[in-house]
C-alpha cells in the first residue's frame, strides 16, 4: 500500500478481513500520554487484540502506564515506559530521543507499529524509526505519512478516532466504552488507606487540568449536600486547595482524599461508589471503566472528543458557552481559545439543579 491520502481515504471500501496482516507476533502500540488518553484508547487496544490473538502486544507510554497495567487483566501484555521525548512523551519542549532507545525498540523486531498518540508531527517520525514491517496511525496534512494512515481531525471523537487506526489493520470491536478490572491488590489498597467505605458512597472530582474545564467549586458542594449521601472528594496534590474547598462549603462532613492512593486504589475508591460527579477529566473516565455511573460536565466542544459515548450509567451535562467570558474571544476550530485567561470556568452555565437531576435518577 502507497502512503498517498487516496489510499487512506479508499480503505474504507476494502473488507477488514483484506487488511489483517499475515504472520503478526509483536504489536507496538504508541499512547503515551494521560490517564483520560489512556483508557479512551483501550477499546482500540482490545481490537488489535482481538484480531490478533497470538501477538504480544507492548504499549509505548510513561512509567506510571506500567505500575497501572502491570498485573492488570487487559490488551496490553507489557509496557516500555518512555524518556521525556519532546512531542511524544513529553511536551514539544525539543527533547530528542536517544539512540540507543531506538536500538532497544528495534530489537524487538515489531511487526506492526500503531500510532495511537495524535497527529504525527512528531510521533510518525518515531514510529518510522522503530524498524517494524508496518506502521499505520494518523497524520495532519504536515506530519510525516505512515503506511497505512486516516487524516487527523481535530473534532473526533478519541475512541473512534482510534478504532479507525485499528481499522487500518482489519480489527474491529462493538466494544466503545473502556473497561479497567479492578484486581485484588487495589482493594486492599483501598482497605488499608481509607478502612471500610461506607455503603451509598458518592465521589465528587472538582478538578481539571485545564482550569476552563473546572465548574465551580460551590456547586460541587451543594450537588454533595444536596444528594444527602457519604460523600469523598478526590484530587491529585496539585489540587488540594481545591478539593478542600469545596469540603469547607459542603453543610455535611466529607472526607478528602488527595494523594493517599495509588491509581490503582483510586480505581477501588471509585468501584466502591455509587456514582461520581466531575468535570471532564481522566477520574471520569476511570471510574466509567469500572462501572460506576457518571455525571459530569463538559464544555461542548471538548464533549464531542472526550464525551462518554454511551448514556446507560454516564450522563454529560453541556456548557455552550463558545467565548472567553472574561475578554469574549471564541472558541477556534482547535478548542478553546488561548487568550491569556486560563483561570475562568468556560462551564459555568451548567445549572445545579441539571445535575442534580441526572444524579438522582442514576441513584434511583
Amino acid at each position: 500500500m502507497s502512503d498517498g491520502r487516496e489510499d487512506a481515504g479508499n480503505q474504507r471500501f476494502v473488507p477488514m478481513s483484506a487488511l489483517l496482516v499475515e504472520g503478526v507476533e509483536r504489536i507496538a502500540v504508541l499512547r503515551a500520554n494521560a490517564l483520560g488518553d489512556l483508557l479512551l484508547a483501550l477499546p482500540a487496544i482490545g481490537a488489535l487484540r482481538r484480531a490478533y490473538p497470538a501477538a504480544k502486544i507492548t504499549l509505548l507510554g510513561r512509567e506510571w502506564h506500567a505500575k497501572f497495567l502491570r498485573g492488570r487483566p487487559g490488551p496490553v501484555d507489557e509496557v516500555v515506559p518512555l524518556p521525556p521525548i519532546s512531542g511524544v512523551s513529553s511536551p514539544a519542549d525539543g527533547s530528542a530521543a536517544p539512540e540507543e532507545l531506538y536500538e532497544h525498540l528495534r530489537e524487538r523486531r515489531f511487526d506492526l507499529a500503531v500510532q495511537m498518540h495524535g497527529g504525527g508531527r512528531n510521533s510518525n517520525p518515531f514510529i518510522r524509526r522503530l524498524g517494524a514491517r508496518l506502521t499505520a496511525g494518523l497524520r495532519t496534512p504536515d506530519a510525516e505519512p505512515l503506511d497505512r494512515w486516516v487524516p487527523y481531525v481535530h473534532y473526533q471523537h478519541e475512541t473512534l478516532r482510534y478504532l479507525e487506526v485499528a481499522g487500518l489493520l482489519g480489527a474491529a470491536t462493538s466494544e466503545i466504552e473502556p473497561r479497567v478490572e479492578v484486581v485484588r491488590e487495589d482493594w486492599a489498597e483501598l482497605n488499608r488507606v481509607l478502612g471500610k467505605v461506607p455503603r451509598g458512597l458518592v465521589a465528587i472530582h472538582p478538578g481539571a487540568r485545564d482550569r476552563r474545564r473546572r465548574w465551580p467549586p460551590e456547586r460541587f458542594a451543594e450537588v454533595a449536600d444536596r444528594l444527602g449521601r457519604p460523600v469523598v472528594v478526590t484530587g491529585v496534590e496539585e489540587e488540594r486547595d481545591l478539593v478542600e474547598k469545596v469540603v469547607a462549603q459542603m453543610q455535611a462532613p466529607a472526607r478528602a482524599v488527595i494523594g493517599e492512593l495509588s491509581l490503582g486504589g483510586l480505581t477501588a475508591l471509585y468501584a466502591a461508589c455509587d456514582l461520581l460527579v466531575s468535570n471532564d477529566t481522566g477520574p471520569r473516565h476511570l471510574a466509567a471503566a469500572t462501572g460506576t455511573p457518571t455525571v459530569g460536565v463538559y464544555w461542548c466542544g471538548n464533549m464531542i472528543n472526550w464525551g462518554p459515548l454511551s448514556r446507560g450509567h454516564n450522563r454529560p451535562l453541556i456548557s455552550w458557552t463558545s467565548r472567553c467570558p472574561v475578554c469574549g474571544a471564541g472558541a477556534t476550530k482547535d478548542g478553546m481559545r488561548e487568550c491569556g485567561h486560563r483561570d475562568v470556568s468556560w462551564v459555568a452555565d451548567v445549572g445545579v439543579d441539571d445535575v442534580l437531576e441526572q444524579a438522582w435518577d442514576l441513584l434511583r
